[in-house]
C-alpha cells in the first residue's frame, strides 16, 4: 500500500515539475543589440553596418570562413 502511495506522489511531482519547464526558443525569436537574430546564424558587421552570417559573408567578399577574417572584416575585437 505504502509503495503504490509513493509512485503516486512521485508521478504527481514529476508531472508538476514537468509543466513548469520554460519552452525551447524558437529560431528567430532571439535577437542582439543591433536586431541580429543569433540562433539564425546573424552577427554585426560594422563595416558591412548589417546583420550576416560569416560563411555567406566569406562567400561575397572572398574571405576565409574563420572567426578571426571574420572579426577583422567587420571590425570587433
Amino acid at each position: 500500500m505504502k509503495k503504490r502511495y509513493f509512485l503516486l506522489i512521485a508521478v504527481l511531482l514529476s508531472t508538476i515539475t514537468a509543466c513548469k519547464a520554460k519552452p525551447p526558443t524558437m529560431v528567430g525569436g532571439d535577437k542582439d543589440a543591433h536586431g541580429c537574430i543569433p540562433s539564425a546564424g546573424y552577427q554585426w558587421c560594422g563595416k558591412e553596418n548589417k546583420c550576416v552570417r560569416s560563411w555567406e559573408l566569406e562567400k561575397e567578399k572572398g574571405l576565409e570562413n574563420t572567426e578571426s577574417d571574420f572579426k577583422r572584416h567587420c571590425a570587433i575585437k
